[in-house]
């Protein structure tokens, strides 16, 4: 593996040089993998579970695997949020009449994965999982601006992370609400 891993991964049927290819998911790599970081073929596994119930199975998707530096400069630029976080998510802005089937663009922080899991007490596979479904209902209109709106895409975290044998990741939240 190289220092700078710049790899690109399309993920579905096996070609003859032996790569998995999807021309629906594309699985960018801008650093090394981390240690326990998931292989792509989990990762596509866990994005078609979130894009399962509303047909998107065949809509493009990029999911790019990014250091810190790279996803607070993007949170800082996009969202007036000068820290690094976990996960961010851009919609796709094609007009309907182009056709393009295209959802958007996810970043995801490896580094901060790492921290938020072992910090909650969560296992690292099962933080991956949870982090990548909520990026795809982020592209699919789910938000959490409001406890309303929180509460239905929470609810459709944990429909999906359960059809895939993940941990609630909200449980602990609810057993300190309950206690």
């Amino acid at each position: 593996m190289s220092s700078s891993r710049e790899s690109v991964e399309r993920l579905g049927s096996i070609e003859a040089d032996g790569e998995y290819v999807d021309e629906s998911i594309e699985i960018q790599w801008q650093i090394d993998a981390p240690r326990g970081a998931p292989a792509n073929v989990e990762i596509v596994a866990w994005a078609r579970a979130a894009l399962a119930e509303n047909s998107l199975e065949n809509t493009g998707v990029t999911i790019r695997i990014v250091d810190a530096m790279e996803i607070k400069s993007s949170n800082k630029q996009w969202r007036n949020i000068d820290k690094a976080t976990n996960v961010l998510s851009f919609a796709a802005d094609f007009p309907a009449e182009a056709g393009i089937p295209y959802l958007g663009d996810i970043l995801i922080c490896a580094e901060v994965l790492q921290r938020e899991s072992q910090e909650q007490g969560k296992k690292l596979a099962d933080h991956w999982a949870h982090i990548v479904v909520h990026g795809l209902l982020h592209l699919q209109g789910y938000d959490h601006e409001n406890d309303q709106d929180a509460d239905a895409m929470e609810q459709r975290e944990r429909e999906i992370l359960a059809t895939l044998r993940v941990a609630d990741p909200y449980r602990d939240e609810i057993d300190q609400a309950n206690t």
